[in-house]
């Protein structure tokens, strides 16, 4: 005879595949299949039992010491379960734009209670509510929401976003000027930053990096959008693959402005004094302004870095000196 329990545990069962989920209290496991069957409207015969989190068969003696409101799946026999997995496959299964594949997401996330799993869901109903492909305001207005009404497509805001990080980046090269003591050094200086910022103009401030119906060679992402996080300054890749397409929704493109274009050889602490230091007796015409412009501003020096592989301690990168003046 099979050990059976002196009081009823509470347990919470699905069958696969389905978000609903329903309270069962029993005193033995033949006993929770026959009502959970019966609740979930399923034939009662030849069906197994198992955890939700790992897809562990749950057993007569296993029942007895599972801790109570524990997850478990009715799966019929013959049928396989492998937790949460079984679940998101189940779900992709389904065309990726369905209100059924959303509002599944959706049920399964509200009632979920591990964390490890509510971002797994988290993350899929983000990428659910994908919509990538449509590019003007009045076919996505969600993703234009908090953005100046002058901005009619995503590629245009794109563009400007990066705009503006490329001018925060000018303004720095300006700024510094009022921290040199010399006054001819300071002035060659000065007219070394308003020779870059003509280039600056001239080249649109490289806004192209972040436009995705720019050509292949001046974008940093696919023509669909998608971005990749290029590792941080010391290393070739990015060794999480991180990766998001901030045209896709209004979350993705808010978490994409907290990616840094990361100067592999530090802007204020390396290049800039390097280029003071160069004018030191020197005239503006003598400096390689290319080199240094190509440093400050472009992808020669910039990465895309994902906030998490962006490191903020000193580079230890240093300028090559046979590039700093005109040859």
């Amino acid at each position: 005879m099979p050990q059976k329990l002196t009081k009823l545990k509470p347990v919470k069962v699905r069958r696969a595949g389905e978000a609903k989920k329903v309270g069962v209290a029993a005193f033995t496991l033949k006993e929770l299949i026959k009502k959970a069957c019966s609740l979930l409207q399923m034939p009662a015969s030849r069906v197994q039992c198992c955890l939700y989190e790992d897809g562990t068969v749950v057993t007569e003696d296993y029942f007895l010491h599972l801790p109570d409101n524990t997850e478990l799946v009715l799966l019929p026999d013959g049928q396989s379960w492998n937790g949460m997995v079984y679940d998101l496959s189940q779900i992709l299964g389904l065309d990726r734009h369905s209100d059924e594949l959303i509002n599944a997401a959706r049920q399964l996330l509200s009632d979920e209670h591990s964390a490890r799993r509510r971002k797994i869901l988290s993350e899929l109903l983000c990428n659910l509510k994908d919509n990538a492909e449509l590019e003007n305001r009045e076919e996505d207005e969600s993703w234009f929401e908090g953005i100046d009404t002058r901005f009619k497509t995503k590629s245009s805001y794109m563009k400007h976003s990066c705009e503006q990080r490329i001018r925060s980046y000018l303004k720095e090269v300006d700024s510094y000027a009022h921290t040199i003591k010399n006054a001819k050094q300071k002035g060659e200086y000065q007219k070394v930053a308003a020779s870059m910022a003509e280039k600056l103009k001239s080249m649109h401030y490289h806004g192209s990096y972040f436009d995705r119906t720019e050509k292949d060679l001046h974008r940093l992402c696919t023509k669909e959008g998608w971005f990749s996080c290029q590792g941080a300054f010391d290393l070739d890749k990015c060794e999480s693959l991180h990766s998001i397409n901030p045209y896709g929704n209004r979350e993705s493109r808010i978490l994409f402005s907290t990616w840094n274009l990361d100067h592999r050889i530090e802007k204020k602490r390396t290049i800039i004094p390097t280029l003071v230091s160069a004018l030191q007796g020197k005239k503006s015409s003598d400096i390689n302004l290319d080199y240094f412009y190509k440093l400050l501003f472009t992808t020669e020096n910039l990465k895309l870095v994902h906030i998490v592989c962006h490191k903020k301690s000193a580079h230890d990168l240093t300028c090559d000196s046979r590039q700093v003046y005109r040859r």
